[in-house]
């Protein structure tokens, strides 16, 4: 049974394959009319969309609601991370806005969320969620990555997400470890055996 992920953005394909192994975009993605986003926490954006995307193949499907929450502004941008500045904003837009409205806010402590939702034929199967602390910079640092990495400071590395490299970032980012419980979860499920290595 194949293993399709629903995204149209290719940092986060990029990651899926070299986390999870063998996955796929889903086929004919462009075409499918994308669902509007109404959920109010990762899970149920991430729940929503995998139900709806899992219709459109015969395999398993899984989809991901990520972003970036930050203290000050009581976990803002949060769901709204890619659309911060607006529906079509760009990375720069949104990194853009989020430094003007943390211009003199001393604490600086953000978090990476991302939930995975896993789902076959229009029924959910499970929910992982992952994590990274860490806290944002007053400049940009680094060209890696995509989204808010360049803002985000890892006190373990010393750097931001946008300076470390691809094989760094996937041993402890959010995405990472929401996708690591995902392969988990499969490798223990009746669909191993479908798994091939990962990269």
């Amino acid at each position: 049974m194949r293993l399709y992920c629903a995204t149209k953005n290719p940092g986060k394909l990029r990651e899926f394959i070299e986390i999870v192994g063998d996955v796929q975009a889903l086929p004919g993605l462009d075409a499918i009319p994308a669902p509007e986003e109404t959920g109010e926490t990762f899970e149920q954006n991430a729940i929503d969309k995998a139900i709806y995307y899992s219709r459109f193949c015969e395999g398993l499907l899984f989809v991901d609601d990520s972003g970036i929450e930050v203290d000050a502004l009581g976990g803002a941008p949060g769901v709204y991370s890619a659309r911060f500045a607006g529906p079509n904003a760009t990375d720069e837009a949104n990194n853009r806005l989020l430094f003007e409205r943390m211009s003199g806010e001393s604490n600086r402590r953000a978090r990476y969320v991302c939930v995975v939702a896993l789902a076959a034929r229009g029924e959910l199967l499970a929910t992982f969620r992952g994590e990274v602390e860490g806290e944002l910079l007053e400049a940009a640092r680094g060209a890696n990555g995509f989204g808010y990495d360049p803002l985000f400071h890892y006190p373990p590395f010393g750097r931001s997400f946008g300076e470390v490299s691809a094989e760094e970032k996937k041993q402890v980012s959010h995405r990472a470890r929401a996708l690591r419980r995902m392969r988990e979860y499969l490798e223990q499920s009746e669909w191993s055996s479908h798994l091939e290595p990962t990269i």
